[in-house]
């Protein structure tokens, strides 16, 4: 999926920690006419019931994590899967590999001259080789917490658990090509990508 000699697409590779804003900065990418592959969107697709991994979910985890009308509720499966690392495992075994594979098969059919793969766990799941560039957002961990309680409710304790499942932005930072500093205004991170595009497509 690497671009070669001669080619005009570029891929790119957007990382980056739970809520450190890679969809804020998926977006802006968007606006600026790049192809956007959400891992999250396509993960919520495979779920579904009528999504590939639907059962082998169910066969795994039972049929606790059902709402009532038999769709797979994320927050129970979360809370399942958070509490007990051997779970985690075995979840990421059933979505990574369906995940790469769809994340790699929208790339491979689009057109645009940029497609951003969003990704919260590109090095995690062994796709960041798949890419170009790679691209990592960053925040400081107050602001980071902040954010999400505000966003999705969850306890600091929550919030903490399931970053540390996670590797460090630090771990992440040697890693990456360019990174981009989210904890400003959107003003301030929108002016770090329109400045950063132009060298990506030099």
């Amino acid at each position: 999926m690497r671009r070669r000699a001669g080619s005009k697409k570029l891929i790119l590779g957007l990382t980056g920690s739970f809520g450190s804003g890679k969809s804020t900065v998926a977006g802006i990418f968007r606006s600026f006419g790049a192809k956007i592959v959400d891992a999250d969107e396509i993960a919520h697709r495979l779920i579904s019931r009528k999504g590939l991994v639907y059962k082998k979910i169910l066969r795994v985890f039972g049929r606790g994590i059902l709402n009532k009308d038999k769709d797979i509720e994320r927050s129970k499966l979360a809370t399942v899967v958070f509490n007990n690392p051997g779970l985690l495992g075995k979840l990421n075994k059933i979505m990574h590999p369906a995940i790469i594979k769809v994340m790699k098969g929208e790339a491979g059919a689009s057109r645009a001259k940029i497609i951003v793969l969003d990704a919260p766990l590109l090095v995690e799941a062994g796709l960041a080789k798949s890419v170009d560039k790679i691209i990592l957002v960053t925040v400081k961990k107050d602001t980071q917490i902040k954010r999400l309680q505000r966003k999705t409710g969850l306890s600091k304790e929550v919030i903490l658990k399931r970053i540390r499942y996670q590797i460090p932005l630090k771990e992440k930072a040697r890693l990456a090509d360019f990174v981009i500093d989210n904890n400003g205004t959107l003003k301030n991170t929108k002016k770090q990508v329109t400045k950063l595009i132009p060298r990506l497509i030099r």
